[in-house]
């Protein structure tokens, strides 16, 4: 299944009796919120408002607020078949193919990738309308006020496009703006992410402006993909097209030199000015506690174009889970082939909802030697924003690290806490509202695998309790007999 745009994919959620239109009036501020996270946590289906009290826009919210709904968005049933994808890909990498049949197929593989690159149109309909000077006006969008302590109204689903002044590379990724005016808002580029380094070159090169845009809608790959934390040099709107397994059309901004997808639903055009910075937040935020006000860029809006009677894409966090749990376990699920081919004895991963991403991770090794566990660690903590995480605990092969009471008994059963605890320092998230030092701050490791004798073990570590094949056979086949 493929969408080329988010109309496209709200009647095929419709059809499915997974989108629910809402005609009652309803405010932007905070109400929305409070039906959406509802209906977030109890397994509810997209929800598109279409009375917003002000406004003649529908909003639509929680298109990605279940497991099933972000495999439908990445155009498959389970995001596993993207993983398989990207394993077959991956082992591109691990020498050369044996075999004439086998070398074809690398071939189809490569074109295959060539084929998913962005594509430029000359016209889109993301420009079908234009507004320049006093028309740009944020006004026009029922942008939301989440929760009662919020600094005020935020977008929060932009895939926000930046370029590198000194290499030119794009970046897009979702970050959240906070309206200040008609024509100003806040861009939360946290001080890890590729847009803040983007921010941070344009000072050194003493530039004048740097262009962003801000699209909001398109295809929901497209849209997803901005959350997906990929490599610095890797482009997302490309990886889009890999997922999608076509080109995501682009088109030429009009205000400014960048490139924009051309199926969005609204594309906000402007620049921020290197250095300037202004007090962004509160904010209730994925961690379940509001982000304190701090110091970030300006983005200043030059035109605004959009699609004739759009539909303005929001979503909403807090404390989890929310929207963005479901978004980030695919990018997990997806990315955990990447990983393995980095640390290969990881077996699998889990970050679940409770831990917002950064807080803790559970991960599954085949352990081979005495330290395994911790070359583990250290691993995971140099790999790109897993930099962030706060503990992480390592397993044997055969944990399910997604069973989260298996989890919890294996911890407490196989840790000697002075022998099997590490701590570490290391950068935190700019969201770490418990970190010592802004941005810097403390890392757990615990090791829950067995211990053997080469660890300094001097007695045998314990088998497990396990029933016998032969009796769990009886006990099957006779289970109807014992009336149960």
């Amino acid at each position: 299944m493929k969408f080329q745009d988010l109309r496209q994919f709200v009647s095929f959620l419709e059809e499915r009796g997974e989108l629910k239109r809402i005609a009652a009036p309803v405010s932007r501020d905070l109400e929305i919120c409070e039906i959406a996270d509802r209906m977030v946590k109890s397994g509810g289906p997209a929800l598109l408002f279409e009375n917003v009290e002000g406004f003649d826009m529908p909003a639509l919210i929680n298109i990605y607020g279940s497991h099933q709904r972000v495999a439908w968005a990445l155009g498959v049933e389970d995001v596993e078949e993207i993983a398989a994808r990207v394993r077959k890909l991956i082992g591109l990498t691990q020498g050369p193919p044996a075999g004439l049949v086998n070398k074809l197929r690398t071939l189809g593989d490569l074109a295959g990738l060539a084929r998913s690159q962005p594509k430029m149109v000359r016209s889109a309909p993301c420009q079908e309308v234009v507004l320049t000077g006093d028309d740009a006006n944020l006004d026009r969008f029922p942008i939301l006020k989440c929760w009662p302590e919020d600094a005020g109204r935020f977008i929060t689903l932009p895939l926000v496009i930046s370029r590198d002044p000194v290499t030119g590379r794009r970046n897009v990724g979702t970050y959240r703006m906070q309206v200040y005016d008609r024509r100003t808002t806040g861009m939360h580029w946290q001080s890890h992410k590729v847009g803040a380094r983007h921010f941070r070159a344009g000072e050194q090169a003493r530039a004048e402006r740097l262009e962003v845009a801000a699209a909001l809608g398109g295809d929901p790959a497209t849209m997803w993909a901005g959350s997906m934390p990929l490599p610095p040099d890797m482009d997302e709107i490309a990886a889009a097209g890999v997922i999608r397994q076509e080109p995501v059309e682009v088109v030429r901004c009009k205000t400014i030199d960048l490139e924009a997808p051309a199926h969005a639903e609204i594309v906000l055009e402007g620049y921020v000015v290197p250095g300037e910075t202004r007090a962004e937040g509160p904010f209730g935020d994925h961690t379940g506690y509001y982000s304190l006000p701090d110091e970030y860029p300006v983005f200043h809006l030059t035109a605004i174009t959009h699609r004739r009677d759009p539909i303005y894409p929001t979503t909403m966090v807090g404390r989890p889970p929310s929207e963005d749990f479901f978004m980030g376990k695919a990018s997990e699920r997806i990315m955990l082939p990447a990983l393995q081919l980095t640390i290969p004895e990881v077996v699998d991963m889990n970050m679940p909802a409770e831990g917002i991403f950064t807080n803790y991770v559970l991960v599954s090794i085949r352990k081979e030697y005495p330290g395994h566990a911790q070359k583990v660690m250290y691993a995971l903590w140099g790999l790109g924003q897993m930099a962030l995480v706060k503990g992480i605990v390592v397993f044997d092969a055969h944990v399910n690290v997604h069973d989260l009471s298996e989890a919890a008994w294996r911890v407490g059963a196989n840790i000697d806490p002075k022998r099997d605890i590490l701590f570490v320092d290391g950068p935190a998230d700019d969201l770490d509202h418990a970190a010592s030092t802004p941005r810097f701050g403390s890392k757990i490791g615990i090791d829950a695998t067995a211990k053997g004798a080469n660890e300094g073990r001097s007695r045998e570590w314990p088998a497990e309790i396990v029933m016998s094949g032969e009796i769990k056979s009886l006990v099957d086949r006779r289970w109807t007999e014992y009336g149960l």
